[in-house]
């Protein structure tokens, strides 16, 4: 009985992993065209019950955890190892192999939509808890993931040898900030039915924060 569980569990899983062929381009491309709209979707998927929920896309964390799994992938293949896994220094002893950097780089681009989450709920005044934060939290992992491709692929571009490649970079970095910038300012102004100026601040404080934490960590993990 407990090999017949084992090899359910198993079609289950195969099932699970080579659907992600189909529904991550479509996620991906969703969250690119898409992104407000996105956020809507997971919003109203956490009022379904859990087995009904992102049936035709990924699930928002998934997204974002697999979306910096490709993008490790192309650094390792384009660039090599990173700086983090090499130098062994500071916290970053604790980082020695793919596995622990990828679960590293998850946690730091987590904090964008940890924080954006927390802004919204604290300006809604609502009391901060697991309840009234997981709906933000997997809106905001919807546009973080395009984010982070940007950001990843602008890093690798930079670490390429000198040319335009880290002109390109740069340019790209920008426009990522951009436009994860002036989404979260749409978001708030939608959420808290306020104008956009005052969208703006809320926006620009937890990208400020976001931004200090992540530099802070990374240099922390450096060991500079």
């Amino acid at each position: 009985m407990d090999f017949l569980k084992l090899i359910q569990s198993l079609d289950e899983l195969l099932y699970e992993v080579m659907s992600w062929l189909i529904f991550y381009p479509v996620t991906l491309w969703r969250a690119l065209t898409r992104p407000l709209k996105m956020m809507d979707y997971s919003d109203a998927e956490q009022g379904d019950a859990e087995d009904q929920q992102y049936t035709d896309t990924l699930s928002p964390p998934l997204f974002l955890l697999l979306t910096l799994v490709l993008c490790h992938a192309v650094e390792l293949s384009v660039v090599g190892q990173n700086e983090i896994v090499m130098r062994q220094a500071g916290l970053g002893r604790l980082v020695d192999d793919d596995s622990t950097f990828i679960l590293l780089r998850v946690a730091f681009f987590s904090l964008f939509p940890l924080i954006m989450a927390a802004r919204l709920v604290r300006a809604r005044a609502v009391k901060l808890d697991r309840g009234s934060l997981k709906a933000p939290f997997y809106s905001q992992c919807y546009v973080t993931a395009p984010f982070a491709l940007m950001v990843s692929t602008s890093g690798i571009l930079m670490q390429l040898k000198p040319g335009d490649s880290p002109l390109w970079g740069l340019a790209l970095l920008i426009a990522a900030l951009l436009w994860f910038g002036s989404l979260q300012i749409l978001w708030f102004a939608q959420h808290l039915r306020i104008g956009r100026l005052r969208a703006a601040l809320h926006a620009s404080r937890a990208m400020v924060e976001a931004l200090i934490a992540f530099v802070a960590i990374s240099l922390i993990f450096v060991g500079i």
